[in-house]
This record gives structure tokens, sequence and C-alpha cells, in this order.
């Protein structure tokens, strides 16, 4: 299939004007396909040719005009329309299209627990094509007029409120004008729960199976909703633009979420079947709070091409974590954003993949689909705080709202939204804009203290080129708790660069730079804080000012600098004693994760999961009182995750409880048996019958991961066959197989495969599509092989094959991985020197 430039898309842009899609959609005529008929109301602005794209299983019929077109003319996605005239025309199309297995276009599941089946759709970038012929462009708005024809005890939904006529069918109100890609409908026995507010009906929505699971978190999806409406309604002049608000948590979902207007789509996964902490409770309120957000900044107003991708994202992500912090029960999700979504903009952006966060040069929607990352979300949003800081949030929101008014409705670039924020301040936002958003990278900050006795002071060593506010905080050790705690003295407010050194009076214990986390950089340590840090982490009050320490010991260990040793030790020290939630999960995901499974070696392995079960051994006495069992959750599921033996959690499994508690509840049960199967303790009688003990299709997924973790050669081939050689798993069975297959502990056993992984990813992403190659780049790939072989495999990989661009950019990114963690055990350098120390 071809891909649409920029160029063509402004050429079409200047050519047409799109008043109106009838879309009919009939989703009873089979389990492959269903039938589209599509009626585009358009006018040529001069006389001239174009086309409209669609991805048939079988194109119908088409006419222009009234007059028929050869369906043969069409040409992969694009159907010519050839010597148009200037003024208004119509086109007809009427296809069959195919449902997907991957996430994308129109999705179909059928649910094991009960048998009953589900469709949504997922139009982003170029996935409309698969559901109904379109000019497809975000700059191409239009009125949406859609109906679907469902199976009897379906209820459907969509952008507008829907209306049963009868015979199955259900028709949309109109939507406003939007873009091809933000339309959206889902269909199914949907269970249901319906409120109004504000004159609004809300609802929410789930598959009949997770039906009590909705019932019980229903009440605070809905608290959260209201209150993150009611907060936007204050933040923004421009009242909510559509006519309904409904949330559908759908099966299979790729993404968190999509913000489909008047129809925000979830994972079901949100939908929690077993135990959660706060902190996901907390995750689950901020997705809500970013796709809401997009209601204003990505549908009212709409980016003009998908180089402004960012604006979308960066805008909701920031949004969202702010929103949520203000509206709702949640008021630390910052600290979250600080140790786990702000991890994920630093590591890309160190990548060779790396990009600006608005980037020039996205000359196609295939580039655009790349640019989904943590640099176009944490990053973006971490340059939106910084920007908020800078302007004050006053200003900041006046700038918003200008935008807003300006282009409701329609579509807006990177330079509209600039000089909506200009208008708003005296600054010089395009000078900010230049240095933040047209840059890669991250900048390094490091402190230095000269002076003595009361007169100290601080200068900051400033590695790269943007500006930055940031505070600083001043620690000094307590001296009524012999010095195990750590005392705020004073936050100070800094800019980067200095103009003159900054007075702080005596020297403190601990300098941080960025406490609170206001900007983006990686932050170091003076030598005197470094000692204070290994000695001292856990004394600090703040959990925000404790993220922002881990977060700069993890930067240490990825740049070379810091032994994963050293971290693993400062855990061990630290860790027992943490409180807050997002801190705990953060700190043992990247010691488990990426260190003891990546960054040391082999022979160091055993000794890195021993301090990880001691760790989390001294969590579960400090959690028996029950006072905090979202930690004591944490412990309990990285306890397991890390087991070299499998006495104890066998014991659990056949006791059904952890002594002391949780008991264990599917998501637990299958956990377990996923680490028994790594340990060879367990086999295929007892995975069919956890299986039989839990059909859903979350215990479908748990048996797919089990199977493929066995430690046995049938078990490994059969499970490498699923994946690659056939196409009948869909997304989410592909990827419970792939995190099953590869297994530190059984290197020996799928050597073979490492270099199999290379072709059969590649064949698998030209036949599956981006969905399923970036699966496949991210999940299959075999990150245990820390090796210089398979880095020579991965990179002739990327020089000889013929890699479509979702999967070329993924494993660029996963071989950085093991590049990074090759010199770690090599004991190389990174990329930076730490200084100060």
């Amino acid at each position: 299939m071809s891909v649409l430039t920029r160029d063509e898309a402004q050429l079409r842009a200047e050519f047409l004007d799109v008043h109106r899609y009838t879309v009919e959609l009939d989703l009873t005529t089979g389990d492959e396909t269903f039938a589209s008929r599509t009626a585009i109301r358009f006018t040529a602005r001069s006389a001239g040719d174009t086309f409209v794209e669609l991805k048939p299983a079988e194109l119908l019929s088409v006419t222009l005009d009234g007059q028929p077109l050869d369906p043969e003319s069409l040409s992969g996605d694009r159907l010519p329309l050839k010597d148009l005239t200037p003024g208004e025309h119509e086109l007809r199309v009427e296809a069959l299209m195919r449902y997907s297995r991957t996430g994308e276009g129109m999705h179909r599941f059928t649910d094991p627990s009960d048998g009953e089946t589900y469709v949504y759709s997922q139009m982003f970038m170029d996935d409309v094509q698969g559901i109904f012929a379109a000019f497809d462009q975000p700059d191409l708005k239009a009125v949406f007029d859609v109906s679907v024809k469902a199976p009897e005890g379906w209820t459907v939904l969509a952008n507008g409120i829907t209306e049963h006529r009868g015979d199955g069918v259900w028709r949309a109100a109109p939507t406003p004008p939007i873009s091809t890609y933000l339309v959206a409908v889902a269909g199914g026995p949907w269970h249901s729960v319906r409120t109004e507010h504000r004159g609004l009906p809300f609802g929410v929505h789930c598959r009949r199976s997770l039906a009590p699971h909705l019932d019980a978190e229903a009440d605070e999806i809905l608290d959260v909703t209201r209150a993150c409406f009611d907060r936007y309604h204050e933040k923004f002049e421009e009242p909510y633009p559509f006519d309904s608000y409904d949330q559908a948590f759908v099966p299979e979902f790729n993404a968190g979420a999509m913000e489909n207007p008047g129809l925000v789509t979830f994972r079901d996964e949100f939908v929690y079947r077993s135990a959660v902490t706060d902190t996901e409770r907390q995750t689950r309120a901020m997705v809500i709070a970013h796709e809401m957000a997009h209601m204003w900044f990505g549908d009212l107003v709409t980016l003009k091409w998908w180089d402004d991708i960012w604006l979308n994202e960066s805008f909701a992500e920031y949004m969202g974590y702010q929103t949520t912090a203000e509206a709702t029960r949640f008021t630390a999700p910052w600290t979250e954003f600080g140790v786990t979504r702000k991890a994920w903009g630093y590591d890309a952006d160190q990548r060779p993949t790396t990009h600006p966060v608005a980037p020039e040069n996205v000359h196609d929607t295939a580039s655009a689909q790349l640019n989904f990352d943590g640099i176009s979300y944490a990053k973006g949003a971490s340059a939106l705080r910084q920007l908020a800081v800078w302007l004050g949030e006053k200003d900041f929101l006046a700038g918003i709202n200008t935008h807003f008014k300006r282009h409701r409705f329609g579509n807006a670039t990177l330079a509209d939204f600039i000089d909506s924020l200009a208008s708003a301040t005296e600054r010089d936002v395009h000078a900010w804009a230049d240095s933040w958003l047209r840059t890669t990278g991250v900048d390094t900050l490091t402190p230095a203290i000269t002076g003595a006795g009361g007169t100290c002071a601080l200068t900051t060593d400033h590695a790269g080129s943007r500006p930055h506010r940031l505070s600083v905080g001043l620690y000094d050790h307590d001296v009524a708790d012999e010095g195990r705690r750590l005392v705020l003295r004073e936050r100070v407010t800094l800019d980067v660069p200095q103009t003159a050194p900054q007075p702080v009076g005596k020297r403190p214990a601990l300098v941080l730079l960025n406490d609170g986390d206001l900007t983006y950089a990686k932050i170091r340590f003076d030598a005197a804080s470094f000692e204070t840090v290994r000695t001292s982490l856990s004394g600090l009050p703040d959990p925000l000012t404790r993220a922002v320490v881990w977060n700069a010991l993890r930067d240490a260990v990825r740049d070379g600098e810091l032994p994963p040793a050293a971290y693993l030790e400062t855990a061990r020290a630290h860790l027992p004693y943490e409180t807050d939630l997002a801190v705990a999960q953060g700190v043992l995901t990247f010691a488990a994760d990426q260190l003891a499974d990546q960054y040391l070696a082999p022979e160091d392995r055993p000794a890195a999961l021993a301090t990880l079960t001691s760790l989390c051994r001294d969590l579960l006495r400090r959690t028996e009182d029950g006072d905090n069992p979202g930690l004591r959750l944490i412990a309990v599921r990285h306890l397991i995750s890390v087991a070299a033996h499998p006495e104890t959690i066998a014991a659990w499994l056949a006791d059904g409880t952890v002594p002391g508690g949780p008991e264990l509840d599917p998501e637990l049960r299958w956990r377990i048996l996923a680490r028994l199967a790594v340990l060879g303790a367990t086999d295929e009688a007892a995975i069919a019958a956890e299986l039989a003990r839990d059909p859903s299709a979350t215990g479908q997924e748990g048996a797919a991961l089990c199977r493929a973790a066995l430690p046995d050669p049938e078990a490994k081939r059969a499970a490498w066959e699923a994946m690659f050689a056939g196409d009948e798993l869909s997304n989410y069975l592909f990827l419970a197989t792939a995190r099953g297959f590869w297994q530190a502990e059984q290197a020996d056993l799928v050597r073979e495969y490492v270099p199999r992984f290379y072709p059969d990813a590649v064949a698998l992403a030209g036949r599956r599509g981006p969905a399923l190659a970036i699966a496949a780049g991210r999940w299959c790939f075999p990150a245990h092989a820390v090796d210089a072989e398979n880095l020579r495999l991965g990179e002739e990989c990327l020089r000889d094959a013929d890699l479509t661009p979702a999967l070329r950019r993924t494993l660029a990114d996963r071989l950085d991985d093991v590049s990074r963690a090759l010199k770690a055990r090599e004991g190389r350098r990174g990329d930076g020197e730490q200084r100060g120390e």
C-alpha cells in the first residue's frame, strides 16, 4: 500500500473542500467481512484530478455524480478521480471490508468467557481506509453521518448519541466537523452504566463478562470523569464541543486509549479483575484526564499534518497529569510521571532514532507513525510543564484559550500555537520554541559548590543548549535523628544558564538540581551530595524528590557512570523504607528488567535476584500489619518475578494465598504459574487446569505465556511457529506468547532462535502491518542476548533487509539498548562522563 505524503496532502487540501460523509456499515454479513457504503459530498475548487483512499476486501461499485467508475482502477489503497470539474460532487463507494485481529481498523473479538462477539474501530493514521472510503488526511474535516446495522441484541456506540431505528439499524447523530481518523463506532452486547452531568449523557461500557467488575469500578471512573470535566471547564473558555461523552473499555486494544470525540475507547484492562495498587488507579485517572483534554486539543482543534502530532499528545499528557493532580483524589501523579514516563522520554531522546519534539521532516504517514514515542509524550509534556513555569499558568492558559478560539473545529500548526501563546505574554515564546521543540537530546546539569563556612555558592555546569527554570533543593542532615533523615533547608529558584553564582550559605549535605522535577534534564551530583544520596536517600521527605534522585541514579547506570551493582546496593539499603508506590514499583522494575536481565553478566544475575528477593521480603515484613496493601502487592508481584527457586511460590499457589495476605486472584495465580513455567516446575496439565479455572480472555493470554515459557524444545518450537509461521494469533495472544518465549534462565535452550528472529520478524511485519511489527520488534526481540553476535545480526538486518518503517525503528531502538547494556557489562563508559565526583 502507498503512503500519503505531506506534499500530496497539501495539494489535495488546496484542491478540495469536503462537506459531508454518509457512512452505512452492515455488521451482519459474516465473521470475516462487513459491508461498507459511503457517500462523500465535496467541492473541487478547480478542474483537475485527485484520489480517495480505501483498503477493501472487495470493491463492489463506485459512482461519481451518478456515473459509474471502474472498480479495477483501484491501485493499492488509491482510487483515482479524474477530470473533476469545479463545483460540488458526490462520490458513492460500496465495498466489503475485512475485520481485523490486530487492533487496527475494525477489530473483531469473540469473548471466550461467554461466546459473545464485539467489534470496535481504530481509525488512526490510515486505518479508516479499512472501514470506509475517505479523503484521509487530518485537515480535510467534514460532518459524519453514520449508521450501523448490527446483530440482534447489540448496542452500537458512536461519536454522537445513537438511536435504534429498528431492524438492527442504529443511527448516530451527525458530528460537527471532525477529521477522518477521529470517527468511531463500537458494537456488541455491551454492559453499560449511564448517567448525566451538566446536561450531557455520560456512559461507561464494557463486554458483558466484565459487568461485575465494571459495576464495582463505575463510581470511581465516573467520579474522575466528572471532576476532570468540571476542571477543564474552569481552565478552558470553550465549552465541551460534542453532544455526549461515552467511554468504552474494549478488548485487545493496542494503545492505552484513543480520543475519539464523544466515544473514547480504552483498553479493557482498566476494568480491573484483580487487585491493583492505588498508583494503577491513579494511572487510569490520568488516562481519563488525558483523553478528555484531547476533546479540545486534538478534536476541536486538530493538527494540520502529522508533524504536529506532539501538539496533540504532549498537551494531553501535560494536562492529564496536571488535571489529575488538581481535580481528583490522586494528588501526586507527577511522582509517577517522574519515575516512569519521564524515563521513557530520556531513553528515547538518547537513541540514534531521536527526533525533535516538533520534527520538521515528517514527509509521509509512515514516518509519522514512528513518532508516537517517549519524545512526543513524555518529553513534550515536560517541555510544556517547563513552559507553564516560565510563562506562569495565567498567561499559559490565556494563550491556550486564544488558540481554541482562533481555530475551533479547524486545523492548526506549531506556528499557530506559538503565535497564540505569544499573544498572551511579552516573553519571547518563539525563541523558547526553537530551543526546546526543534532540538534533540537531553541537557545534563551538574552542581558545583565553592567557598567555605557560611559563604558557599552554587554554580551549575550546563551541558546542552536549552534554558531552564528549575528549583534547587538544599538539604541538611537532621541532627535530632542522628543524621538518618534529611530536612529541606530551602528551595532556590534558578535560571540556567546562570548569570552569577547562587549564594547558599553553609554547605548543604545534598544539593539537588531540579527538585520538584519542573524541567527536562539529566542531573548529576557533586561528590559530597552523592555520598549523602548513598547513605541517606530514604531520608528525603518528599516522594517526588526521591523520584528525581532515583532517576538520576538510573541515568548514571545507563550512561556507564554508575556500576549496576552500586544501584542495586542503594536499592537494597533504601527501598525497604520506601512508602510511595510509584517509586517502589519504578525502582524494582528497572532493577529486575534492565539491571538483572541485561546490564549484569549472566554469572552475576543470581546474586542480583537474591538481592531483590531479600528486598521484597523486607517489604513484606514491613507490610504485615495491613497498613499498606499496595506496597505489599508490589512486593509480592516482584518476589514472584525474581524467584530463583520454586518452593515458596508453588506453596502460595497450592494454598491460594500469600501468608499474611493477599489471597491469590487470577492475576497473581497466572503470574506464579508463569514463573514456575520458567523454572521448569510446572507442566501442560497444570496450565490446562488453570485455564479451566479461568477461561477468560486474560486466562487465554496467561496460558499462552506459560506455554511459551516452558523450558522444553517442543514448547519453544510451537510458540515460535504460532508467532511467525501463521497469522492466527490476535495481537494480544501474539504479545502473550512473545513475553513468555525469551527467558534469561533459558539462554542455551533458545540460542538457535536468536538468528532466526531477524528474517522472521521482517517477514511478519510485511504481512501483518505496523501494530504487529512494533509488537514483534519490542516483545519478540531477544533482549536477553547481550552480546556482540546479536548486535552484529541486528545491525546487518538494519543494513541489508527490506524492513517496514515501524519494524526498522523498533529494532534500531532495541539494538541501542543492547549496545548500552553491553558497554555496561564490559565496564566501558557510556555517552557522558560523570562530573563533580
